[in-house]
């Protein structure tokens, strides 16, 4: 049995670099932090069962109902374009599964992530903890209001696609922080990068994208 686990976590490990070298490093993520935590982090444990065989894919795959994990070069691009310091308090909306979570706990930060669904709020819980991996408090909760109580953050990622970017969520960066969300229709939207200096947020849009919607008071209804 050992050596049955031995030959499977080789397998998986292999299959991790294959991923890193074409889907990220070959179009273009050049982050070194970034590169090792996603070399590292077993992405076949944050998906069902049956969706494993497919863990490494070059796509989103279903988490559950209205839910995904993001393909695996978004998930990179939004953490490099986050610019996360170790020791940054980070707000996750959408956390899903507990992939992205982890991902920016594993590069230092102190994440808190909110998550709608709270079958997959325990199980990302159960998940990080078996693990080992700490820093991360998940909360049940309609994420387009982000977290007062936990608030301000230095960095805020949003991984659901909103019409608009929510006020709630600006007030809650830092002077100085950034937030990641994708903003447009139901159907397809904008990476937009945002960043708050006093009282001005500045919007620079970065990629196009396609992410499930943003359910919330100041999301999708």
């Amino acid at each position: 049995m050992d050596a049955e686990k031995s030959q499977n976590d080789l397998r998986w490990a292999a299959l991790r670099r294959e991923m890193v070298d074409t889907q990220l490093v070959g179009r273009g993520i050049r982050d070194p932090h970034v590169i090792e935590a996603m070399t590292d982090l077993p992405r076949e444990e944050f998906v069902p069962a049956h969706q494993r065989p497919a863990a490494y894919e070059d796509r989103a795959l279903p988490v559950g109902p209205g839910q995904t994990i993001s393909q695996p070069y978004i998930v990179a691009y939004m953490t490099e374009k986050l610019e996360m310091a170790p020791g940054h308090r980070v707000l996750e909306v959408g956390g899903g599964t507990g992939y992205q979570a982890a991902l920016l706990s594993v590069l230092g930060g102190r994440v808190v992530s909110i998550e709608s669904d709270p079958t997959l709020v325990r199980s990302a819980q159960e998940r990080l903890a078996r693990l080992n991996i700490k820093g991360v408090r998940f909360h049940c909760g309609d994420g387009s209001v982000g977290f007062p109580r936990g608030a301000p953050f230095d960095r805020i990622i949003v991984t659901a696609g909103a019409p608009r970017v929510p006020p709630d969520l600006v007030e809650q960066l830092v002077d100085g922080g950034r937030m990641l969300i994708p903003v447009g229709s139901a159907s397809q939207q904008v990476l937009v990068c945002l960043v708050k200096r006093g009282q001005v947020t500045t919007e620079y849009p970065l990629l196009p994208c396609r992410f499930v919607k943003l359910v919330g008071e100041q999301a999708w209804d």
